[in-house]
C-alpha cells in the first residue's frame, strides 16, 4: 500500500459518563498507557481517545504523560462544556477551562444531554463555536430516536441535527469536527445493537453532506467485542465511539485490537 493509499487512522474512544473515582482513573489510565507501550502497531493503526468525568481530567492527563510513549500522545475530552469563556454560569465548565485541564475535544449534543438537560439546537450550534473557537476538536453527537427510525426518518432527522449545530462553518472549521451517530434506541443499558445494514444509509448520506470535511464519522451505541469488525466495514465509518463494553482498561485494549485488526474496505 503506498503512503497516498494509507488509509487515516480510526478515531476509537470511550466516554466514561458519571464513573471512576480519581483512583480508578489513573490506575485504567496506567494500564492503558502501558498497553499502548507494548503495542505500538495499535497507535500506528488507530486514534484512540478518552474522556473521563471533568473531576479526573488532569488526573488523568498527568498520568498519561507521565507514563511517555504512545500514551502521552492520547487525545483526551471533557462530555459537556459552556459556550461562553467565562462568567456567572454557576456548575458549567467553559472551553478554555477544559483545554487547560488537558482536554483537546469537546463532547457535545450527546442524547442524554439533549433529553434530561434540555440542550436545543441552537445551544448545540453555540458550544460547537465554542470549540472551534479555541482549536478544540467539536465531538458532535447525533441520534435519532425510535419513533423517527419507525417512521423512516432517519436520514432527515440526523441531517437536521448536524446542519443545525454545523451550518454556516467554514471547510476548515469542519475540519475540527467529528460527527459521532448514536441511535438513541441503541444506546444505554437498554439499547439494542444496530445490524450493520440498519446503518448504511445513515452514514451514506452524513458522508455526502460532511465526509469529505469533517476528521470523520464515528458510530456509538451499544458497541461490543462481538460486533466491533461488523460495525467498522459499514461503508464511511471512520471510527467507534463506544460507552460500556470500554470501560475497564483491558476490555479498551482488546476492543483496540480488534479495531487494529479490522482491514480497512474500498468504499465507493
Amino acid at each position: 500500500m503506498t503512503p497516498e493509499s494509507t488509509p487515516a487512522p480510526r478515531w476509537i474512544g470511550t466516554s466514561w459518563k458519571m464513573n471512576k473515582t480519581l483512583a480508578e482513573a489513573r490506575d485504567y489510565a496506567q494500564v492503558l498507557a502501558a498497553a499502548l507501550q507494548d503495542r505500538p502497531h495499535l497507535t500506528s493503526r488507530l486514534k484512540p481517545f478518552l474522556i473521563p468525568p471533568a473531576t479526573a481530567l488532569a488526573a488523568v492527563r498527568q498520568q498519561l504523560d507521565d507514563a511517555g510513549g504512545p500514551g502521552a500522545e492520547i487525545p483526551l475530552g471533557i462530555q459537556n462544556a459552556h459556550w461562553e469563556d467565562a462568567g456567572s454560569w454557576t456548575g458549567e465548565i467553559s472551553v478554555p477551562q477544559a483545554l487547560d485541564a488537558g482536554a483537546e475535544i469537546i463532547e457535545i449534543g450527546h442524547s442524554e444531554r439533549r433529553q434530561h438537560f434540555g440542550e436545543t439546537a441552537e445551544i448545540t450550534g453555540l458550544k460547537v463555536r465554542a470549540a472551534l473557537r479555541h482549536d478544540a476538536v467539536a465531538l458532535l453527537c447525533i441520534g435519532e430516536p425510535e419513533q423517527i427510525r419507525d417512521a423512516d426518518r432517519t436520514t432527515e432527522y440526523l441531517l437536521e441535527q448536524a446542519d443545525a449545530a454545523l451550518g454556516g462553518l467554514s471547510q476548515h472549521q469542519l475540519s475540527r469536527v467529528l460527527i459521532a451517530y448514536e441511535p438513541v434506541w441503541a444506546i444505554g443499558p437498554e439499547g439494542r445493537p444496530a445490524a450493520p445494514d440498519e446503518l448504511t444509509g445513515a452514514f451514506a448520506a452524513l458522508h455526502q453532506h460532511y465526509g469529505h470535511t469533517v476528521k470523520a464519522l464515528l458510530y456509538g451505541g451499544s458497541v461490543t467485542h462481538s460486533n466491533v469488525a461488523a460495525l467498522l466495514t459499514v461503508p464511511h465509518v471512520g471510527g467507534l465511539f463506544i460507552g460500556r463494553a470500554a470501560w475497564q482498561p483491558h476490555d479498551f485494549i482488546q476492543l483496540l485490537e480488534l479495531a487494529a485488526e479490522t482491514p480497512h474496505l474500498t468504499h465507493p
